[in-house]
């Protein structure tokens, strides 16, 4: 039985002290196979991104500024799942579904800052590929240490207050009557249907703040890949062209399954935000961070000499 503060005094609308995650399903045979699923998912991103930065910081021919964007993009990824499949699992695998009020608040606001975090990493990533195939005698100038860390400070910043922006503004929100989530965790446009106050100035806000945040990167990145195409198109031989796309290729196919994803959640009303959406909220919450590892190195000939190094090194060690 949930209980609010309200319920005590003989009011219907006050702060509630719990909300309970229902998850996608409510038969056990499916929820078992979630569970199983999930884990799996969640030990493949978490070995993925470890292997990466681990990669990235043991071999010195890593340390540009494409990989050093590249890890920190693996420790948001990291830490988005760490922030969701946990509880996930336990209300799969346990009958204590209930998540406390300041514990659904701590998840948005992670969710919040994270995916905030992802994307604009992503932007700084479109910079640095657009400097090196279109301005490759400025590159070490261009991105320079000192740039690359004030980029990186920046990014953190405007997802930090992106965060705490919205999660602030939830706290405002009044949730009266059904306090369940038929969610795999708590997500703005969930807890936004739950409220029975006006939650008019969140969705303002929300408005104004996702277009500052996504649409505004999502615009750069497309201007820098107009422009990286132009310049791959002006090189004369098929190899040059090749080797150009392919130290970008990887990147755009990141961006690509990052907002397909995304879009396929957010680019509607909230009115008609339904349970359906849940299968597009995996795909950008576990999908995504768990493929982005395997994106990157698959084709990365760099990547893939770091790895082959770094885990026969470990195995080299063991022997000895």
């Amino acid at each position: 039985m949930l209980q609010t503060v309200g319920e005590m005094d003989g009011s219907n609308q006050s702060g509630v002290s719990e909300f309970l995650l229902l998850g996608i399903s409510d038969s056990p045979e499916q929820q078992r196979v979630l569970f199983w699923m999930f884990l799996a998912m969640y030990l493949v991103t978490v070995v993925g991104n470890v292997l990466i930065i681990l990669a990235i910081g043991f071999d010195p021919r890593l340390h540009t500024p494409m990989y050093f964007f590249l890890t920190n993009l693996s420790f948001t990824d990291l830490f988005f799942v760490t922030n969701t499949i946990p509880k996930m699992l336990v209300s799969l695998q346990s009958q204590n579904k209930a998540i406390s009020y300041a514990g659904c608040l701590t998840q948005l606001y992670f969710l919040v800052s994270l995916v905030a975090l992802d994307n604009l990493i992503l932007a700084t990533m479109a910079y640095d590929r657009y400097v090196a195939i279109c301005r490759p005698l400025h590159y070490s100038t261009a991105m320079s240490p000192g740039l690359c860390i004030l980029l990186l400070t920046l990014c953190w910043a405007l997802s930090v207050f992106y965060g705490l922006t919205h999660t602030l503004l939830m706290t405002r929100v009044t949730f009266c009557g059904s306090r369940k989530i038929h969610y795999i965790f708590c997500e703005m446009y969930v807890l936004l249907r739950l409220a029975c106050s006006n939650t008019q100035v969140n969705h303002t806000v929300l408005i104004a703040t996702g277009c500052f945040i996504f649409l505004t990167p999502l615009g750069f990145m497309i201007m820098s890949y107009v422009r990286i195409v132009r310049t791959i198109l002006q090189i004369p031989s098929a190899t040059g062209k090749y080797k150009a796309f392919s130290t970008c290729a990887s990147h755009l196919a990141v961006v690509s399954l990052f907002y397909g994803t995304l879009g396929m959640v957010y680019l509607q009303p909230l009115q008609t935000y339904s349970m359906k959406d849940s299968v597009a909220t995996v795909m950008y919450a576990v999908v995504t961070p768990m493929m982005n590892p395997f994106i990157y190195s698959l084709r990365n000939k760099d990547m893939h000499g770091a790895l082959g190094r770094l885990l026969l090194g470990k195995a080299f060690q063991r022997l000895t």
